[in-house]
């Protein structure tokens, strides 16, 4: 469309900001695809590394639910229990800073040194030190401690100095300050932090699914690679992909509800 077949002062510009943000995303999407499927029909025909789209989804109706089934439902379990205690612990601990100043270094350091952990190297040691589950939901409550406790550390310090004032002259203290105002205010910070939890939760729960288990996305997909079923560990891939991209958007939507003051991202 050309500018002169535009209103008068309405510009192209003005015309694709006026364009729904889930059709530009559902174009992206189409390209993307097309653009797989010639490149695995043509260039990645003959390594069958790169199956094609329809090959993918073929494979995953085949397997149907009996299969992912019960793999989606451990992943997420361990991805959700790790979500929680994670997330726990690091806004409990942060409030903890904010009240016992003191504690503010030693915290942090214990923060950056989880985060700097490689999964795979503790990993083992969780493995002979805990049974069951627990350790790919430890694993997947490291992979969310230390981004959620700077979210909340950062939305906790971003309070509106005037209400903590008030709060101070009616005779509060740091925790009625806590409770009234920093709490309220430090939100949009913290659901900015669980947003990116949840994706780095799942990831957790799948790396320990790699270092043992019987079920779950992580051990599918270590089967799926032994047995050289290539559709099917990209079809694994791409499920474990959408959970961790549901996690995000589920996470975004209960942040935008609880949070209806707070900018919205763009």
């Amino acid at each position: 469309m050309s500018n002169a077949t535009l209103p008068p002062g309405y510009s192209a510009a003005n015309a694709r900001r006026h364009v729904p943000a889930w059709v530009l995303s559902l174009a992206g999407v189409a390209v993307l695809l097309v653009v797989w499927q010639i490149l695995g029909s043509t260039v990645f025909e003959k390594g069958r590394a790169v199956p094609t789209p329809t090959a993918v989804v073929r494979q995953v109706f085949k397997d149907g639910w009996h299969f992912y089934g019960p793999n989606i439902g451990a992943t997420l379990s361990e991805a959700f229990k790790g979500w929680l205690w994670g997330n726990a612990l690091a806004i409990a601990i942060a409030m903890l800073v904010l009240l016992g100043q003191a504690f503010e270094r030693p915290v942090l350091q214990l923060g950056v040194a989880s985060y700097c952990l490689p999964p795979l190297a503790i990993g083992p040691i969780l493995v002979l030190a805990f049974k069951g589950d627990t350790p790919k939901v430890i694993l997947a409550a490291m992979a969310v401690f230390f981004t959620t406790l700077i979210g909340m550390l950062i939305g906790l310090r971003s309070s509106d100095p005037t209400s903590l004032d008030l709060v101070r002259a009616y005779g509060g203290g740091a925790r009625k300050q806590l409770t009234k105002v920093r709490l309220r205010a430090s939100l949009p910070s913290l659901f900015a932090a669980l947003r990116i939890a949840a994706p780095a939760a799942v990831l957790g729960a799948i790396i320990g699914e790699y270092l043992g288990g019987d079920r779950g996305l992580g051990v599918a997909m270590i089967n799926s690679e032994q047995a050289l079923e290539v559709a099917r560990t990209w079809g694994i891939a791409l499920t474990a992909t959408a959970l961790a991209g549901a996690g995000y958007g589920v996470t975004a939507l209960v942040g935008r509800w609880l949070t209806p003051w707070a900018p919205k991202p763009r």
